[in-house]
């Protein structure tokens, strides 16, 4: 072991800040999660606060936004696993097929370029475009239809957030899979093509196999965060008059830890979602390492 450390001192010393932040940062701040399971009062510290045991989490279930943030919740993260997962999967196979260099990369640049806007102005474009007298409306007047404050309305929430959420990420995820294309041995092709093997049999006994680990692990994934969403992307798109289809997780433990300042509540539905997420993500896992070759662990 030391003779170990000895010859890649240098490789340890490069991961000292990686592990040093996980530790600060994401380790250590869990001490504080015990307040879930306290009256917890900032004068008093975690110390001196009267533990109150499951107390807020039983306010949490037998309260009347219990069920409506859960149901919103999954139920984003569900379309964002049955539409944007694919999408860049289908993007990186389509691009795969493209033979003129100049075309595909300017796909891949046109794709690309949306991740790199800052959520806050990715929000703000949503907001302006899906208004009264946004471009959107503006189309369908033109094409004779009615115009619709899609931000007002609760049932316009999930399509404007998952279809800007494509627009944006779709480009940058399709990379691991473009990259995961070019690891398949170009001779399986030249092999299939002897063999008589067309483009779509190709795809199906060749790519789609090449990538299949890769695909597999980003679902594991997925699925492990599906109680979870982008908090700032919802915080910036929601008000009051579309909480019903929403408002998530995050942002009532936002506002009632935060703006009401109600600790120990909001670190109890907190502990909750992070329960839920992990309970998902070793089911996921236990699935794929019975079903598959692959798997986190």
């Amino acid at each position: 072991m030391l003779r170990t450390l000895s010859r890649y001192k240098y490789l340890y010393a490069m991961l000292v800040p990686v592990v040093a932040y996980y530790a600060l940062f994401h380790y250590a701040p869990m001490y504080g999660a015990i307040i879930a399971f306290q009256d917890f009062r900032p004068l008093k510290g975690i110390g001196g606060s009267e533990w109150v045991g499951l107390a807020h989490f039983i306010d949490f279930f037998t309260g009347p936004y219990a069920w409506r943030l859960i149901r919103n919740t999954f139920m984003i993260n569900l379309y964002e696993l049955l539409f944007s997962f694919p999408a860049p999967i289908i993007l990186a196979l389509l691009l795969n097929e493209i033979r003129q260099n100049l075309f595909k990369r300017s796909i891949q640049t046109i794709t690309y370029m949306p991740h790199f806007i800052s959520i806050v102005v990715m929000a703000g474009i949503v907001l302006d475009f899906a208004s009264s007298d946004g471009v959107i409306n503006r189309i369908i007047e033109m094409l004779g239809g009615e115009k619709t404050s899609f931000m007002t309305r609760p049932e316009w929430f999930y399509p404007v957030y998952i279809i800007s959420g494509i627009w944006q990420h779709v480009g940058w995820g399709s990379i691991i899979y473009l990259a995961a294309l070019a690891g398949i041995d170009p001779t399986l092709y030249e092999a299939g093509v002897v063999d008589g093997a067309g483009r779509w049999r190709q795809f199906l006994h060749i790519t789609l196999p090449g990538i299949a680990p890769t695909i597999i692990i980003m679902f594991i994934l997925q699925i492990g965060s599906m109680m979870s969403i982008g908090f700032e992307k919802v915080l910036l798109l929601y008000n009051p008059s579309i909480y019903e289809t929403a408002d998530v997780i995050a942002t009532y433990v936002y506002r009632k830890g935060l703006l009401e300042l109600n600790y120990s509540f909001s670190a109890a539905v907190g502990i909750f979602n992070s329960i839920i997420n992990f309970a998902l993500l070793v089911f996921a896992n236990r699935m794929s390492r019975k079903y598959s070759e692959t798997s986190l662990w």
